[in-house]
């Protein structure tokens, strides 16, 4: 950025949200506008004379494919001699909803969006939606390089343990399901809703244990929904592995 935009930030309205984001990126934004739209969420977003309504959604649809891309390489070098199948566990426990929103909250994405979201919306998933916005907006202002980086040396290495989540049994439904069945207990998953999100199902699940709803989930996979809810079942019930 040159000497006459960082005058210009420093005199904006803009100047905390700079500070903010240099401090989350490590480098300073460039195109705010695609930034500002990063964090924008659809039950606030006001709508172009187009018809389109300008939300995060399709920064978030660029941003989850970048991410993706980015772990996939990572865990292909990480594990030479994984097949595909480990390799593809390994990215859903990263990039999964439930894991996304954390990861959100960690960084501070929250801080960003205060206001932004309509109180009686449902966005659950608002935070972790955010922040795959947020990597389509550093990929549209920076491109693949800067991104790259930032995915792995400021996200990565300092919340993401690979070799912990190699070692993590993950398959809690299996888990549930197994403990049930000596306990003479019956375990049901529902799908309750379907909500298109940027292109893509957003898919919500209950669990049921003996006809009582004990947890939800809810992901772009089914699998990874029942996955969650049963994973809550589980803390809930302290289960150990069995």
């Amino acid at each position: 950025m040159s000497l006459f935009s960082h005058i210009r930030y420093y005199f904006s309205g803009d100047k905390k949200f700079v500070s903010s984001l240099r401090n989350l990126l490590g480098f300073t934004p460039g195109n705010l506008s695609v930034y500002h739209l990063a964090f924008s969420h659809r039950s606030t977003a006001t709508e172009h004379p187009t018809g389109i309504k300008l939300s995060n959604e399709r920064l978030e649809y660029l941003g989850d494919a970048i991410l993706g891309a980015v772990i996939a390489e990572l865990l292909f070098k990480k594990f030479p001699f994984k097949e595909e199948g480990f390799l593809t566990e390994m990215r859903s426990r990263i990039v999964n909803r439930e894991n996304l929103n954390r990861l959100a909250l960690k960084l501070g994405i929250n801080k960003f969006m205060d206001g932004s979201i309509d109180p009686g919306a449902k966005s659950r998933s608002a935070y972790g939606d955010a922040f795959e916005a947020l990597i389509g907006a550093v990929y549209i202002d920076k491109g693949y390089s800067t991104t790259r980086k930032l995915v792995l040396t400021r996200i990565v290495r300092h919340h993401v343990d690979l070799d912990e989540l190699e070692q993590v049994d993950k398959n809690f439904k299996s888990r549930l399901i197994n403990w049930a069945q000596r306990e003479r207990r019956t375990v049901e998953f529902e799908l309750i809703e379907e909500v298109e999100n940027a292109g893509k199902r957003l898919l919500r699940v209950r669990l049921l244990l003996d006809g009582q709803e004990i947890a939800r989930g809810e992901d772009y996979s089914k699998k990874r929904a029942e996955q969650i809810a049963a994973e809550k079942a589980v803390q809930q019930l302290h289960l150990t592995e069995t």
